[in-house]
């Protein structure tokens, strides 16, 4: 298993993909980065120097229709999205020009623990309408993209494709959502505020590196499966390796200030924030055709926001029923990947 700060679906059952689909990506692309310059966040306050960092696989066709995007779920980047792009995964690149986007705070876009000029807890808040924002600028100022085929999001991934649905409902023909949601649920924050507080009460306490990230690993790892899922796959005897593995492939990359600014930014989500929270009048302004994937066990990411706004929107959906709980697609990873691909196939 990755580590838990990359707790998207598929990379639990990273596995399985190479199982199901043994021909994979070749060859990494070279990451690419684009330099935004002074990025102008909806606070008024600036990323100086913003860098976004992204990727691309494929060919762009003729008439530029096959133009995928794909966004980072919570903590991951554009090269953990790779795979998608493999021969038979749902934006195979020997079909669609493909383009992965680091969010900020990711630790490769602009973020606390690589920022000079405004390192750690200096760095600016942004929110998932802000980097929607440095999305869009790659996607048009950088690739010269007007339009694209699909756009696709799981989890953090799919709180982004759901504010690209409102803030450019133009831009793309479909979106597909995994786990995602178009506003947060008082469950959903409890989990981050838990994760947030823990974080602050530890650096306030002068608390060591280790400490903060075991704390954090052991609330996320809680959310991240079923009660049912951990008793049937964990013993009782096997918990404490279990726990320190755990612990140990978190603290490969966790940066505290990372974590928190990302953390905020999917508190604060709310595509009806701008609409007085009316949702038939943001329903009313997505154009696209949507695929919602839910599970109706996620812990982390309640579903029934999303199967809410699917039925306003009149969105294709997928509810999965399996003791994974946020894990529940790559439990299911065959037939999700086969509905995904009927879905932009029609």
């Amino acid at each position: 298993m990755k580590s838990v700060l990359h707790h998207f679906t598929y990379m639990l059952c990273f596995v399985t993909v190479i199982i199901l689909f043994p021909v994979l990506v070749h060859a990494l692309p070279v990451q690419k980065f684009a330099q935004l310059g002074d990025f102008k966040l909806e606070s008024g306050e600036l990323i100086k120097n913003c860098v976004v960092g992204y990727n691309t696989c494929g060919k762009l066709n003729a008439d530029h229709s096959n133009a995928i995007l794909i966004l980072t779920w919570f903590g991951g980047s554009s090269r953990d999205l790779l795979f998608f792009a493999s021969p038979g995964m749902l934006a195979d690149s020997t079909k669609y020009f493909v383009v992965t986007i680091d969010a900020p705070g990711n630790g490769v876009s602009s973020s606390p623990s690589n920022s000079k000029l405004q390192p750690n807890e200096s760095f600016p808040h942004f929110n998932v309408r802000d980097m929607v924002k440095s999305e869009y600028f790659i996607a048009s100022n950088v690739l010269g993209l007007k339009h694209v085929f699909c756009i696709i999001g799981s989890s953090m991934g799919g709180m982004q494709t759901f504010q690209w649905l409102v803030s450019y409902p133009e831009f793309m023909d479909k979106a597909v959502i995994e786990v995602g949601t178009p506003k947060l649920t008082s469950n959903d924050l409890l989990l981050w505020n838990s994760e947030l507080l823990a974080i602050e009460e530890g650096l306030k306490c002068n608390a060591s590196l280790e400490s903060i990230t075991n704390t954090v690993a052991a609330i996320h790892t809680l959310n991240l499966q079923t009660p049912d899922y951990y008793v049937d796959h964990v013993s009782s005897e096997e918990f404490p390796k279990y726990l320190k593995n755990t612990e140990n492939d978190l603290a490969k990359s966790f940066n505290p200030y990372n974590w928190m600014s990302q953390l905020c930014a999917m508190i604060n989500h709310n595509i009806f924030y701008l609409f007085n929270n009316d949702m038939k009048k943001v329903a009313a302004i997505v154009k696209a055709k949507v695929f919602i994937v839910v599970c109706k066990q996620d812990r982390m990411v309640n579903p029934r926001p999303a199967l809410n706004f699917a039925k306003l929107i009149k969105a294709e959906t997928l509810e999965l029923d399996n003791n994974c709980g946020h894990y529940g697609v790559g439990c299911e990873m065959e037939k999700v990947v086969s509905a995904i691909n009927k879905f932009l196939s029609n």
